[in-house]
């Protein structure tokens, strides 16, 4: 895979939809370091689940899935809801249950053929890249998944690990990314910008470069073209 190496190229956010892997973004510090229970944020519901006992079980494991839906919204491809969402991801081998009752995934390959079968997205999986080489190919139409230590969500700390957690990345210049990170707390959960050397320190050398297919922007494209002639018109 070929990646644009100009250096003085920057990517700034493009409003790309903020989903937490809770219900509500103001609910993340609670759930995630005091310990509250996910199900006592009142949006709880809004993913599709239904079941209380299954969302406390899944919530925590649906970072991978949310930054999908915000690449997905973003570029107006359709979706079911992430509940439902995540009974196709089971089905395709996306997450596979352990006889101990954990839970192996996401597992990028199988999420790779899934997410290009079901939204026609393209998939590369890359498992030993540079976050750099990553991060040059990033554009409208071009997002990455990588996986980091949770622990990125207060980066001014030491950590004492990487990867275990995925977010978005959606923006870059010279010297670093933007990001969503779907458990993170605010100012590291939306649109947040880290330079490269602190990246490091979180990201565990692996990811997925997501594209958009070429067929959705020629039909944009075209969709462009028409309401333009059609506002010159008369």
């Amino acid at each position: 895979m070929r990646y644009s190496t100009d250096d003085d190229r920057s990517v700034a956010p493009f409003g790309v939809p903020y989903y937490t892997q809770w219900g509500s973004p103001e609910w993340v510090r609670a759930i995630a370091e005091e310990g509250a229970d996910p199900c006592d944020d009142p949006g709880w519901r809004r993913s599709g689940f239904t079941d209380a006992a299954r969302y406390r079980f899944w919530s925590q494991r649906l970072c991978g899935l949310t930054c999908l839906e915000s690449a997905l919204d973003f570029w107006g491809i359709g979706h079911p809801s992430q509940a439902a969402m995540l009974d196709d991801a089971l089905r395709r081998g996306v997450y596979k249950l352990r006889d101990d009752g954990g839970v192996d995934g996401l597992i990028y390959r199988p999420f790779a053929d899934w997410v290009g079968d079901a939204f026609g997205v393209t998939v590369d999986v890359l498992p030993d890249v540079a976050l750099t080489a990553i991060a040059e190919s990033l554009d409208r139409e071009t997002f990455a998944i990588v996986s980091v230590s949770p622990e990125i969500r207060r980066p001014e700390r030491p950590n004492t690990k990487r990867g275990g957690h995925l977010i978005l990345l959606h923006g870059r210049d010279a010297e670093g990314v933007w990001f969503h990170n779907p458990s993170g707390v605010p100012p590291w959960q939306a649109d947040a910008r880290l330079p490269f050397d602190t990246m490091e320190r979180f990201y565990a050398g692996r990811g997925m470069v997501l594209r958009r297919c070429a067929t959705a922007r020629a039909q944009d494209e075209r969709a462009a073209q028409t309401e333009g002639a059609a506002g010159t018109a008369g």
